[in-house]
């Protein structure tokens, strides 16, 4: 049984290991950190990233020219030979044959490895040079014995499946490469089934016929076959999933029991409003809309998340909500990461109110001095019902008279405390999130897992696909044609760039230098306008006020229309240097057309050659318009983390698990929690004292984030 001693050491920093952990000294100690190895605990959790599976062993006779296999044999000679080029050769032999092991580096290590008659397991490709040779091979000096017996419990670097570690330039430095790291761990695993604490409860291993987690450890590292490796990376990426999934769990409780705002039912500024919508509401905005009100209407403090792809009418539903709060008597905020995204739910959400001799104001870091100190006193008096703004809301001179509802955009964009700053503006205001980066369900289960969600799963009726097609560079002609003819219908259209203005560093064409050249010379008789994100703000909302009123056929832009910007009129959007936008992005900006009857087009213009990731996001992109399975086909290419910033959320980062691989996992891993902190929340029973433990000595730091997000 493990003591507290033995416990506590696994804590230990690398840097004080010495007289726990030989082969760990200052610099090795200071290579590992640099890669987040910081406690011995942490070196345990080092998994490999594949295995080479040299099991098993052939006699020399029988291996073949071409393949990689693994020999044993006493070695029969050694030396430098007389070459122009220095090499070191040994010479192995067994019952049937001979086989030369050559090295063209490292001689100065290598040379003095060996002595005569010495037993030896080597590993690598067969080639053929005046009889079989392998040229630097992995190979290991087993023993002296005159029997020649080995057993492959004696090896580890060949002759059974080895670990290959993750390794760097400043790791290779202090020869913590792979076969570094099989040594420094082979020493530290023969400690661990006396000290290595179990994780999970007795139950929950036996249900789900996982590995114990000493006999996982030592598995991941020395497995005895590759089923047992797979197993292995099971048990501890089923521990991450599942710790990962108590926190939320715990979180959700913790929601679920915080006394909140009762609202009143929606009254007349919800009837007023709908009345005046030349539109009806859709199906699914009706639905969501009526679990949002009994959230706001119960005692319990909301926490929704609204996801809905680009289009589906998140806003309405928003702007509804928070007519609910305004018609109790309550001030709303509504935060969006971006200047142009705020200004555009300013100006829709300032004409749905402006009937209803509402005050909605927009704060920004763009406001002058005076405007912002009339926004901040009108905001204090409780003049100001409705605001909209950016980061700008979270700061410490924005005060509220009462807030009762807290509106986030696109919210994965915010860090944990910003969110907790803005919800600290009020007592204990309702919380609703919104997205329209429609997020696969295994990932919602890890960053979403705490929140009640909501989807809109239909587009408002009338809507047509978009049409989208992927052009070169050199069918450039083509495109202006097209444009044209969409030109001549009546119809607007985008031009996309991914930079502002030419640099020496970048050869994607650039927004202010293509404008000129559209504007003088491929569309000198349409009306150009561009738009990027240096031009100051309210010069940005003349130009697109400007296109809405079409006074503008053609609109130049960077990536500041991605969200929020909604002209029905226009149908063309062609993206120059498609190749170099993400397969989100790429999905965000063609949102912003088709958003009328009429049948839309989005122009993917690439320049080749194209990588592979590159084809396979642009081929997603001309054979489906649904945003979730765009998601799935991202987040295959890119993995949780790039896809979504988990870390923002104060959850685990995730470093042995995988969502997509281990979904089965992940549901279980899910169920198990939930189940465990809904009969058992303060983790007290005593076969969760050891879920307990680990957590408050693993988790506790992020959990305290975690809790505010």
């Amino acid at each position: 049984m493990a003591t507290a001693k033995t416990e506590k050491r696994w804590q230990i920093k690398l840097d004080d290991s010495v007289q726990y952990l030989k082969g760990i000294g200052p610099e090795r100690a200071k290579a590992l950190r640099s890669v987040g190895i910081e406690t011995i605990e942490d070196l345990l959790y080092y998994i490999p990233r594949r295995y080479l599976d040299r099991s098993t062993i052939l006699p020399i006779s029988e291996v073949k020219v071409g393949s990689t296999s693994t020999v044993v044999g006493r070695v029969a000679a050694f030396g430098m030979a007389r070459t122009k080029r220095p090499q070191f050769q040994v010479i192995l032999k067994d019952k049937t044959g001979f086989i030369r092991l050559l090295w063209f580096s490292k001689l100065r290590w290598v040379k003095n490895l060996f002595e005569e008659n010495d037993l030896v397991v080597a590993s690598g490709q067969v080639t053929l040079y005046r009889g079989l040779q392998m040229i630097h091979p992995e190979f290991e000096i087993i023993s002296k014995k005159s029997d020649g017996e080995i057993t492959n419990g004696e090896l580890i670097h060949t002759g059974r499946v080895i670990p290959l570690y993750p390794s760097t330039a400043e790791l290779k430095k202090v020869r913590l490469d792979s076969r570094g790291f099989r040594r420094v761990l082979k020493l530290l695993l023969d400690d661990v089934p006396s000290v290595l604490k179990e994780t999970l409860p007795p139950e929950l291993i036996v249900d789900l016929k996982l590995l114990p987690l000493q006999e996982a450890i030592r598995k991941i590292h020395f497995p005895d076959d590759m089923k047992s490796a797979k197993e292995a990376k099971a048990r501890l990426a089923f521990d991450e999933l599942f710790y990962m999934e108590l926190m939320l769990a715990l979180r959700k409780k913790r929601v679920h029991r915080e006394e909140g705002i009762a609202f009143h039912k929606p009254g007349s500024l919800v009837r007023k409003l709908l009345e005046m919508l030349p539109f009806q509401l859709t199906e699914a905005q009706r639905r969501v809309l009526k679990e949002i009100s009994a959230d706001m209407t119960s005692k319990v403090s909301m926490h929704r998340l609204l996801q809905g792809d680009v289009g589906s009418g998140k806003t309405i539903v928003a702007l509804l909500a928070m007519l609910m709060a305004v018609d109790s008597g309550y001030q709303c905020a509504l935060m969006a990461p971006t200047e142009i995204l705020a200004e555009q739910h300013f100006i829709t959400i300032h004409q749905m109110l402006e009937s209803l001799k509402m005050r909605v104001d927009l704060l920004t870091s763009s406001l002058s001095k005076s405007e912002r100190r009339g926004v901040l006193q009108r905001i204090k008096n409780g003049d100001t019902r409705v605001v909209i703004g950016t980061h700008a809301l979270i700061q410490e001179k924005v005060e509220f008279f009462k807030l009762g509802l807290v509106v986030i955009d696109e919210q994965h964009r915010f860090g944990v405390m910003q969110r907790a700053r803005l919800k600290q503006k009020g007592g204990s205001p309702d919380v609703l999130v919104m997205t329209a980066t429609p997020i696969p369900r295994s990932l919602a289960l890890t960053v979403y897992g705490d929140l009640d969600v909501s989807v809109i799963d239909a587009l408002p009726p009338g809507r047509k696909p978009v049409k989208t097609s992927i052009f070169t560079d050199s069918s450039r002609s083509k495109v202006y044609e097209f444009l044209e003819k969409e030109l001549d219908k009546g119809h607007q259209a985008y031009i996309v760039y991914p930079l502002v203005e030419e640099s020496e560093k970048a050869d994607l064409k650039a927004a202010t230098e293509s404008y000129r050249f559209l504007k003088e010379e491929i569309f000198p008789h349409r009306r150009v306008a561009l738009l990027h994100g240096r031009i100051k703000s309210r010069e940005r909302e003349k130009i697109m006020q400007a296109f809405r009123n079409r006074e503008y056929d053609l609109l130049v832009a960077t990536t500041v229309i991605e969200v929020g910007v909604d002209v029905p009129n226009a149908t063309v959007m062609v993206i120059e240097h498609a190749e170099r936008f993400g397969l989100s992005q790429l999905h965000q900006l063609r949102g912003r057309i088709g958003r009328g009857t009429d049948q839309s087009f989005c122009l993917l213009v690439a320049n080749p050659p194209l990588s592979q990731e590159s084809e396979k996001r642009l081929k997603a992109m001309s054979l489906t318009n649904d945003g979730f399975k765009i998601s799935e086909i991202d987040l295959k290419l890119r993995g949780p983390g790039e896809f979504f910033g988990t870390r923002q959320h104060g959850l685990p980062e995730l470093k042995i698990a995988d969502i997509i691989a281990d979904h089965k996992l992940l549901y279980q891993a899910r169920n198990w929690a939930f189940k465990i902190i809904q009969e058992d929340p303060g983790l007290t029973q005593r076969n969760n004292l050891c879920i307990r433990s680990t957590f408050v000595r693993r988790y506790k730091k992020r959990f305290s984030l975690a809790k505010i997000g």
